[in-house]
């Protein structure tokens, strides 16, 4: 038994703040000292929280360090671990009580809120040990299955839950499972679509990251119930650590008899596979992952027939996203109804988003479906920083749409979010504050879909980008009023011919902003203005003249030249010459220069 229990975060925001390095200076340390039976250093998934990283936890005291650096672990060390002093000023401001006492993390404003189940073992358990999954109830559910329930039972309880698809589209998981059990083949499939290429988005790659065997055990169930021996798993190349510890999970799955031949002996056969993605967001639909999977050109493929007919080498095949395999164990274990009480009546159960933008506390969150968009913005996320108002929110990614403030009470789920121009996707929540210009953030997300398209269908490979032309027209101040007018024709063209969700969805940023912010469009084409000050071709800067002190900073800073004037006098800008940058604006400490 260890006296204390060190758990430092091993996801990728913190390890690209060197937490890898603050857990080899603690393990060197406490070797040095002598101390390895008495304190435990472990590193874990992410603890949510990715904005204060790199982050770790010391047990029993449950003391929260954030923004830990190397230099750090010394006194730690000597004053937490040798001395059992807790280090004050590292401390996460909010665990602190009003006594100097530590709060539970459940008690603070960012967790109190949530509920965690696809992300229960993340920060809980150090993913590249089998053992510890295993302390956590690991494959429990799996030797359940196997052991006491038919594949129908498995269906019938995955359908009674309402679990539906977090990928997206939001389709019933049990529906899907029972289709490819129905369907005839001597060889079925069970795919992972690990391929998360939302820009913002980081749920799934957190998941692999910190609690791989979750899926593990979760894809071995799915293929006990349709009646398949094989499995892969399609992940992107980008994402390195959970490739990793996914590899380091499937081997150990396999030593423990829970992958390959005769699975906790009742005659079951599963085996699982890695596919990795070249970074194509087209591959994140269905059917071209599994065109992907095949060695091909990353295409989707028109349907039907749907995958649980004919999917991967043309045999049934049901595909769910990293988080719905996340849910599926502890759904088995604790029962249907245990799952459908959260949530609301369409849609169970929890979701996971990758809450960014301009919030407080970047991060990840697992709340119950049917929470509002203030509750996860304001009480999870701690609002927008400076005592900026916020504006929209995008979910979705670029196949969503820009929910705006007035909205922002609308409880979160499938059916809700698409009423309003929106919809769920895989789970990124960007919140956008007053100095977000929304024709540029609907700009943004078309350029995205108009570089990943894979060109196969017309509407797709060329709809998009003539929209994205029309943007750039509404943000260089050349468009007109019956631009607005052909570009929301365009969007449902698009819309109703492209072959994929990918092309189907693309125009929902566009429509969605033209709907709720169209006084900005008109403000960009009728007064060649942007609201925001964000259209550098629609704007320009001035120097007020009795706010100027002539202290030539503005003048001095200027890359182009363009600012003239003596000391003492007030300046001026040769708007012919300056390029935008905003440079002396920001140089200015008298508040002299202003966007216009």
């Amino acid at each position: 038994m260890f006296r204390s229990h060190i758990l430092v975060c091993g996801g990728t925001g913190c390890t690209s703040g060197n937490s890898m390095k603050i857990y080899d200076a603690l393990v060197e340390r406490i070797k040095k000292e002598g101390l390895e039976n008495e304190v435990h250093v472990t590193k874990t998934g992410c603890f949510g929280l990715c904005a204060l990283g790199p982050i770790m936890i010391v047990y029993p005291e449950g003391a929260f360090y954030s923004q830990v650096k190397l230099e750090d672990v010394d006194e730690i060390i000597n004053e937490h671990i040798i001395k059992g002093r807790i280090v004050t000023r590292l401390l996460y401001k909010e665990t602190v009580s009003e006594d100097g006492g530590i709060k539970a993390l459940n008690d603070t404003n960012f967790y109190k809120k949530q509920h965690r189940v696809a992300l229960r073992n993340c920060g809980v358990i150090n993913p590249e040990k089998i053992e510890e999954y295993i302390a956590y109830d690991g494959y429990e559910a799996l030797g359940k299955v196997l052991t006491e329930m038919t594949p129908q039972d498995v269906i019938d309880v995955i359908s009674k839950s309402g679990l539906r698809g977090r990928g997206g589209a939001g389709f019933p998981t049990g529906r899907k499972w029972q289709f490819a059990k129905n369907s005839p083949g001597n060889k079925k499939y069970v795919c992972c679509n690990a391929d998360e290429g939302d820009p913002g988005a980081f749920m799934d790659r957190s998941i692999l990251e910190g609690d791989p065997h979750a899926v593990i055990e979760a894809m071995a169930i799915a293929g006990y119930a349709i009646g398949a021996d094989q499995g892969y798993i399609y992940i992107r190349a980008e994402y390195p650590i959970a490739v990793q510890r996914l590899s380091i999970a499937i081997k150990q799955a396999r030593e423990y008899g829970f992958l390959g031949k005769n699975i906790f002996n009742s005659g079951f056969n599963f085996d699982l596979d890695i596919r990795l993605g070249a970074g194509a967001f087209v591959c994140g639909e269905e059917t071209a992952l599994m065109t992907s999977i095949e060695g091909n050109r990353g295409e989707p493929r028109p349907r039907p027939p749907f995958p649980a007919v004919k999917g991967l080498f043309g045999k049934p095949t049901i595909l769910n996203n990293v988080e719905t395999y996340a849910n599926v164990a502890q759904i088995i274990l604790k029962g249907a109804d245990w799952f459908a009480s959260m949530g609301t009546e369409k849609s169970r159960g929890t979701k996971v988003f990758a809450l960014g933008g301009k919030i407080h506390n970047t991060g990840l969150v697992e709340i119950p479906m049917g929470t509002t968009m203030r509750e996860i913005i304001y009480d999870i996320g701690g609002g927008c920083p400076n005592g900026k108002k916020f504006k929209a929110a995008q979910t979705g990614g670029p196949s969503g749409g820009c929910i705006p403030a007035h909205l922002i009470d609308t409880p979160i789920d499938y059916d809700n979010l698409i009423a309003i121009g929106s919809m769920m996707g895989s789970g990124g929540l960007i919140v956008m504050d007053e100095d977000n210009c929304m024709v540029d953030i609907a700009k943004f997300f078309l350029e995205f879909t108009v570089d990943e398209s894979c060109g196969k269908c017309t509407a797709c490979r060329i709809g998009t980008k003539r929209l994205y032309e029309m943007l750039c027209k509404v943000t260089d101040g050349t468009a007109t009023m019956e631009d607005l007018d052909k570009m929301e024709e365009l969007c449902y063209y698009i819309k109703e011919n492209s072959l994929c969700g990918l092309g189907q969805t693309a125009p929902n940023p566009v429509l969605s902003t033209l709907h709720y912010f169209r006084d900005e469009y008109e403000a960009h084409v009728r007064d060649k203005r942007c609201p925001a000050g964000v259209c550098k071709k629609l704007l320009h800067y001035e120097i007020v003249a009795d706010k100027c002190k002539g202290c030539t900073l503005c003048a001095r800073n200027c890359p182009v030249g363009a600012i003239t004037g003596t000391v003492k006098e007030p300046h001026v800008i040769d708007t012919s010459k300056c390029i935008k940058c905003g440079v002396c604006m920001e140089k200015c400490k008298f508040g002299a220069i202003i966007k216009a």
